[in-house]
């Protein structure tokens, strides 16, 4: 095959290119309620249904436009206003836009040569938001996710701690522990593994009736390794838990961790773009106090896959925990000044300009867009919150504290019960053939998961604040007419 060249030509490409973007004008962009959220096929089904083989020689443009039908035929509309299913949905036209301009340029972000616009984009958005934080707030870096950030704070706060772990590594320090949520997101201990202090050095502590860590626990548990001559190294607070939405008491736990100097790490990945709201900014109290702090603007903000911030209060401590000064990139005798090329601080080198699809996005809505978008989200998930309150075939899991509402669907025979989690095999069952039945469909993507000692309940979250009430009264009676139609008794 002669087209193997990795330059676009008018005469061989641009026929192509322009259906391309039409199919995606026509099947996914415009995604619009009478669509379907998904069409459902088990993965061996899709093994036969859809041609993943590779051959040696390659397809024809004809071929190829079908592939790209099929995929899209095949795959999730999470732009759909009734996916509902995970911490991101929408599909914002400006992001949109940033995202297929950062594809076309196909820059990467470490040096000033190579990414001018982006690199100062860059260093002015994270400048911004650390403003917004607290004025003592220094820098910070864009993530491939949220717990890559998670991840890298943790490593941070070891550097602080012992700054020789950078050369000689972890053979010389004593036992470390860390203390989290019980519902923190599963990345902590994933990251502590990754980085040799093992998911054994991960203290779960205990949470209230709405899912915030006790403080009082937290202090028993520092004191009670301190004993055991174990080394208490931080705290990962969370704002805006992954289940239940739970905003950790970020001011007393920064209070304990002060008296025992413990670096406090928050994962406001889910609740930080609060930021940005003037009605409900005081969920975020606190968080100002810590040292570190994860945000994703893919989440609340709706800002296209991936877009994750990791800000630190020290304005040198990533460039001093992270450098190595590679001279086939970070050259000293650079003909502009040197301190543009941002790429030494990052534990990445080749990166895409996830930025620009926030900074446009911004320029775009300003502040006060983002602000209304927030207003909006969390109007909906009161309106919900009310509606599986008063309505007898739900029943609320616990008080509702952010966007996340999280409830059972009640067969017949358990609505009149004064406690139905007594009923856990029972209930546990619901939610799973529920979701099978809306999967068959394609109707609606909603996600369940136990928790604790609690069976199977429903999730509603979303950031797509095109969503209705009407859509809502959609989504729960959609829920009811499944159910009942499967618990018969």
């Amino acid at each position: 095959m002669g087209d193997f060249k990795p330059l676009p030509s008018k005469e061989l490409h641009k026929n192509f290119l322009e259906k391309v973007v039409e199919l995606l004008f026509n099947t996914v962009v415009f995604t619009t309620r009478k669509d379907k959220v998904l069409l459902w096929r088990s993965p061996e089904d899709l093994l036969k249904e859809f041609d993943f083989e590779l051959g040696q020689n390659g397809e024809s443009q004809e071929k190829l436009i079908q592939v790209l039908k099929n995929t899209v035929k095949f795959s999730v509309k999470t732009g759909h206003p009734y996916f509902v299913n995970q911490l991101f949905s929408g599909l914002d036209p400006y992001g949109l836009a940033a995202q297929w301009l950062t594809d076309a340029l196909n820059a990467s972000v470490y040096t000033y040569e190579v990414a001018p616009v982006f690199t100062l984009m860059e260093q002015h958005v994270i400048n911004e938001v650390c403003k917004m934080v607290g004025l003592e707030w220094g820098d910070g870096m864009f993530c491939p996710g949220g717990s890559f950030g998670n991840g890298t704070a943790i490593n941070l706060a070891r550097f602080s701690r012992f700054p020789q772990v950078k050369k000689s590594g972890s053979k010389n320090l004593p036992d470390l522990v860390m203390f989290t949520s019980e519902e923190c997101h599963y990345s902590i201990f994933k990251f502590a593994s990754f980085l040799g202090l093992g998911e054994e050095a991960v203290i779960k502590l205990k949470t209230d009736e709405v899912g915030k860590i006790v403080p009082d626990d937290l202090e028993q548990n520092i004191i009670k390794y301190k004993d055991k001559n174990v080394v208490p190294l931080m705290v990962v607070a969370t704002m805006g838990t992954t289940v239940r939405g739970a905003f950790d008491p970020v001011a007393e736990i920064s209070a304990i961790c002060k008296k025992h100097g413990l670096w406090l790490h928050v994962d406001a990945a889910w609740g930080g773009g609060l930021l940005f709201s003037q009605r409900y900014r005081t969920k975020l109290n606190g968080i100002e106090l810590a040292d570190s702090i994860v945000i994703n603007p893919h989440k609340l903000l709706a800002v296209p896959q991936q877009c994750s911030l990791l800000l630190v209060r020290d304005k040198n401590l990533l460039h001093s925990c992270h450098s190595r000064g590679a001279e086939y990139l970070f050259q000293r005798d650079k003909y502009y000044d040197s301190k543009y090329d941002v790429g030494d601080k990052y534990l990445q080198c080749g990166r895409k300009c996830d930025v620009f699809k926030f900074w446009f996005m911004w320029k775009a809505k300003g502040a006060a867009g983002f602000a209304s978008h927030i207003d909006v989200l969390m109007d909906l998930a009161h309106y919900f919150e009310e509606q599986v309150n008063c309505r007898p075939e739900f029943a609320p899991v616990s008080q509702r504290q952010y966007m996340n509402v999280c409830f059972w669907y009640l067969p017949r025979y358990l609505r009149s019960r004064p406690n139905v989690s007594d009923f856990h095999a029972e209930l546990h069952k619901v939610a799973p053939q529920i979701k099978m039945v809306m999967a068959n469909h394609g109707s609606v993507m909603l996600n369940y998961q136990p928790l604790k000692s609690l069976p199977n309940f429903f999730r509603f979250v979303s950031q797509n604040s095109s969503l209705t009430r009407n859509d809502i009264d959609f989504i729960l009676d959609h829920i009811a007419e499944i159910g009942d139609a499967l618990f018969l008794d």
